[in-house]
């Protein structure tokens, strides 16, 4: 178990950043997007609304910190971080029941939006929709598979009429592969941030050995699920964006046959500014770069671009699906 001492510095330290600690233990959190505070005042949403997703309506959050990856881009504390001292990360996986968690995440995304109550800059309809959110993106922090009750999670999302983005590092391929029957959700992303094993193995920093084996036999269980899947990568500028990456995370698509491939920039936030520069998060132009020349190397077709969240979709389908629970 954590010690007292080092367990309150880092809840202290997320609750630092605006995380809201929820579950029994605190090892499941939800945070406020910033794309939420953008719907209520602004009526701006976020890429996700390709996909049918309303930001406002949308509660982003993690069942578990814990994450066998330490990755140079997270936007979370990791281990070796400025102010902490050594833990496990088994110490921060979750033990409540799916209930628990899904009904703590309501309430935890109801403190949030108490805030806007009175703001005058919201807007009333939205804010009456925001009290009503009908969507989960598991996708904040730590590593949801090792949630060992994930895919009940994701089945009462889904009897309350709730759509689901699940996020996964794919370091736990057989965990995953209990979703394809079972807790499936709306849509499934894989996290795939390096093109080889060693450039893997320096950016994620994993803790298992054999991680990038994981990872693919992850990639290929995509093709077995009947939902919508995304190949997730994060653009980090002067790090994995060089020609031969290309060539190489195309064989990746190649090998998962996913319906999407979301190219996403690197954002210098959080604790990530503690070991990249500001110099690795690239503009949107390189990121509109990078998707093109992958594109024409896997074969997506170019569908989509969001220049304020510096995201590209290609796509091997004409469009977008909007997701249903």
């Amino acid at each position: 178990m954590l010690s007292q001492s080092t367990a309150l510095t880092i809840m202290d330290l997320l609750r630092q950043q605006k995380y809201q600690l929820i579950g029994s233990r605190k090892t499941a959190a939800v945070k406020k997007c910033y794309w939420l505070h953008m719907a209520l005042t602004s009526n701006r949403f976020c890429y996700k609304n390709w996909y049918g997703i309303e930001s406002h309506r949308c509660i982003q959050m993690t069942p578990t910190l814990a994450c066998p990856n330490s990755c140079l881009h997270c936007w979370r504390i990791e281990r070796g971080d400025p102010n902490t001292s050594p833990w496990k990360e088994e110490d921060f996986i979750t033990h409540d029941d799916e209930k628990a968690i899904f009904e703590q995440a309501i309430r935890a995304q109801f403190r949030i939006l108490s805030g806007y109550k009175s703001n005058p800059k919201v807007i009333k309809e939205r804010y009456v929709e925001a009290l009503h959110p009908r969507h989960f993106a598991i996708s904040l922090a730590g590593e949801p598979t090792l949630y060992n009750r994930l895919g009940e999670f994701i089945e009462l999302c889904r009897s309350k009429g709730f759509t689901t983005f699940l996020v996964t590092n794919g370091m736990y391929p057989e965990k995953l592969a209990s979703l394809i029957d079972k807790g499936r959700p709306s849509q499934l992303y894989i996290s795939v941030n390096a093109s080889s094993d060693e450039k893997f193995m320096a950016l994620s920093r994993c803790s298992l050995i054999d991680g990038w084996q994981r990872l693919m036999r992850s990639l290929r269980l995509l093709r077995e699920f009947k939902c919508p899947t995304v190949i997730r990568i994060t653009v980090i500028r002067g790090v994995n964006d060089h020609e031969n990456d290309i060539e190489s995370f195309a064989k990746l698509i190649s090998l998962a046959e996913p319906w999407y491939v979301e190219v996403k920039g690197f954002m210098y936030l959080g604790y990530s500014r503690f070991r990249l520069e500001l110099s690795n998060m690239p503009k949107h132009r390189d990121v509109l770069s990078f998707a093109e020349k992958l594109s024409k190397v896997c074969g997506y077709n170019l569908v989509a671009e969001s220049l304020a969240s510096r995201v590209a979709l290609l796509s091997r389908i004409s469009e977008p699906v909007k997701v249903h629970p």
